[in-house]
């Protein structure tokens, strides 16, 4: 236990990255809209989320280099590589804008719930200056730490809220093996698989183990790290999916709605305890997202930057900035976070085929690529996310 307390690090910060306030959005929306029924794919994208995550560690361990570089020197193309870092980086800078404006606004309902709603066109910017200062810290095992011990209270919170409704645990197990398709159910679907299964979480992880681990001798240490972490934030997102079940409206529109899935719990202060641990946890994926795709831009330009860099600090600072000018236009915090998820849900089938591909290359892993059963269920994980992307797709355009 204390080797694996010692070895904590890139898995819990990872999950810290996902548990953030699309989770627990989308998560209570899932609850409220269908109870217990798509617990199924939040076991499923646990499953991938630890599939994939594994893989990509496993990469950044081997090469010493970050998703986005090894997929680039393993394109001998060029006009192929151009093409792929053009992909990489739409893909990353596109989800992880969509991605940081729902984080902001998810964290600015927390402060709606904490000081009223009057204040807010301030939020977005108070949240953004924190990610900021955070980043500025320059140093990883500070930030790691922090960003664990802000995601704490909301995680406690949601668990301990599940298990004080009470619920039916043979409906609870039911909903978790049995795949069913409700009505109207395919881009919460998506998005609860968008909000577990992270692209940007993909490039980040390969980057951070390099700062954690130093050879080939630590791959059970961040697998048994990968593992753990994933499995405890899907313990909260599932927390959260069983408690939001017992909200008593059909509808969602406000933090004092989404509040009301604590209040077995914490009764009237349920929407104080909400706002903080939704601020928590929007900081936490306000930082995580532009720190990914700083990592992005430093492997696709071979920039070999560090923390303190200022071509790394653009980098994040411009994603943050864009996050806080979207966050602040006049569209429901909610939709925006929903938004965000679904954007990810379709990116996911494009970089985790990238993701594939690299770990099976013996010039890439060596002795460490992907055997036959990792293969089988990586492929089936593809197939799956793609053919969500595409019913999701479909449905949007439906829509419009």
């Amino acid at each position: 236990m204390l080797k694996w307390f010692k070895n904590i690090g890139p898995g819990t910060l990872v999950a810290a990255a996902f548990i953030g306030p699309g989770t627990v959005t989308v998560c209570t929306l899932a609850g409220v809209g269908f109870g217990f029924t798509l617990l199924w794919a939040m076991m499923l994208s646990i499953v991938a989320a630890i599939i994939l995550q594994e893989m990509s560690s496993r990469i950044g361990i081997v090469t010493r280099m970050g998703l986005a570089e090894v997929i680039k020197h393993q394109i001998k193309s060029p006009l192929l590589t151009k093409l792929a870092v053009i992909l990489i980086l739409s893909a990353i800078v596109v989800g992880n804008t969509a991605y940081e404006a729902g984080n902001i606004s998810g964290a600015s309902l927390g402060l709606e719930a904490l000081f009223g709603a009057e204040y807010w066109s301030f939020y977005p910017l108070v949240i953004g200056i924190s990610a900021i200062i955070l980043l500025l810290l320059g140093n990883y095992k500070v930030l790691e730490r922090i960003l664990i011990v802000l995601v704490l209270i909301m995680s406690i919170s949601f668990i301990g809220a599940a298990v004080l409704t009470k619920p039916d645990m043979f409906a609870v197990f039911k909903g978790i093996f049995s795949i069913s398709f409700p009505g109207e159910s395919i881009l919460t679907i998506v998005a609860l698989v968008g909000t577990t299964v992270v692209p940007y979480n993909l490039f980040l992880h390969a980057s951070l183990v390099k700062e954690k681990w130093q050879s080939e001798k630590d791959l059970r240490a961040s697998r048994i790290d990968t593992i753990v972490s994933i499995i405890l934030g899907g313990l909260v997102s599932m927390s959260i999916i069983i408690a939001a079940a017992a909200i008593k409206t059909d509808t969602i529109s406000s933090v004092l709605d989404l509040a009301k899935g604590l209040e077995p719990l914490y009764g009237s202060m349920a929407k104080y305890f909400l706002g903080i641990g939704l601020f928590a946890a929007g900081i936490t994926s306000s930082v995580t997202a532009p720190l990914a795709a700083a990592y992005v831009a430093d492997s696709c330009f071979n920039w070999k930057s560090k923390l303190t860099d200022w071509k790394f600090r653009m980098v994040w600072g411009g994603i943050i900035m864009v996050g806080i000018v979207l966050s602040s236009l006049k569209i429901k915090p909610i939709e925006l976070i929903q938004f965000a998820q679904v954007a990810n849900g379709i990116l996911l089938p494009v970089v985790a085929c990238f993701l594939v591909w690299v770990v099976n290359k013996k010039a890439v892993l060596k002795k460490y690529v992907n055997n036959k059963t990792q293969n089988i269920i990586a492929i089936a994980i593809v197939l799956i996310a793609l053919l969500l992307g595409i019913k999701s797709i479909l449905k949007v355009l439906a829509l419009l």
